[in-house]
């Protein structure tokens, strides 16, 4: 028999669901806030693409297309991770021995676009590419721009955020039984979520980290974000620091909501 939970079913559902098991006050969440999921790790620069080219082609940096993670870490999912350039964050650096590489008018006016030194959203990068007709994407611009925070496509919310970060899509078509073994603390909030297939794909974000994620508790390192005022709500992570993924509430200076 098809499932058919979809629409506010299901998001009460995995609002319950994350509600129990990381003791999130969905009720008193902000709704103007923008959340947003950080993938980090070793693996996103191990593998090199934390400095892709795909990252700066105008149409991710615009925001018309998502950047792909072939890389994707849950072997038993179909897909992979979409990255949203626009809102993602970049750190910009132009070496002195570089600097013939762009026009020092470009250069001026990614420094003044800058929301603090070398941090720049992709989204305001864009326009700025654009106007100064500047090839990221070439060997010239090779170690001036790297992604300093990898965010996922998602529609700012918290329960948005956290099904980006768990892989859950509109409904249970999207659950994968990845037949992770949960640590024993989680158990009993899993056994309490009604639906089968949610408690068996959600269980993978809960063991000990060797076969599957483990939550990363409240001690999440957001360094000069933390300054500028974001808070981490949530987070997974494996236990041999190859991947993360955090949820993060943004901070208006960071996430460019006025």
């Amino acid at each position: 028999m098809t499932d058919t939970t979809t629409g506010s079913d299901w998001e009460h559902l995995l609002t319950a669901a994350f509600g129990r098991l990381l003791d999130l006050p969905f009720a008193e969440a902000d709704p103007a806030a923008d959340h947003a999921v950080r993938i980090g790790g070793n693996m996103l620069y191990e593998t090199g693409f934390g400095k892709d080219p795909a990252w700066v082609g105008p149409a991710a940096l615009s925001g018309a297309e998502p950047v792909r993670w072939e890389g994707f870490v849950f072997d038993e999912a179909d897909g992979t991770f979409a990255f949203d350039a626009a809102r993602s964050i970049f750190e910009f650096r132009v070496p002195a021995e570089s600097g013939s590489a762009f026009p020092a008018a470009f250069v001026d006016a990614v420094d003044a676009a800058c929301f603090v030194p070398r941090l720049i959203r992709g989204a305001d990068l864009a326009p700025l590419v654009e106007q100064h007709g500047v090839d990221l994407t070439g060997p010239a611009a090779a170690g001036t721009w790297s992604v300093y925070f990898p965010r996922l496509v998602s529609d700012g919310t918290l329960l948005g955020a956290l099904r980006a970060a768990c892989v859950l899509g509109d409904g249970p078509q999207s659950l994968v039984d990845f037949g992770a073994e949960p640590e024993e603390e989680w158990q009993d909030a899993l056994d309490a979520i009604p639906h089968p297939g949610l408690r068996a794909h959600l269980a993978f974000f809960f063991t000990d980290g060797t076969d599957g994620l483990m939550p990363m508790g409240e001690d999440i390192n957001l360094h000069v974000l933390a300054d500028l005022g974001c808070h981490a709500v949530a987070g997974f992570e494996d236990g041999h620091g190859q991947f993360d993924a955090t949820v993060v509430r943004l901070s208006r200076k960071v996430s460019g909501i006025v």
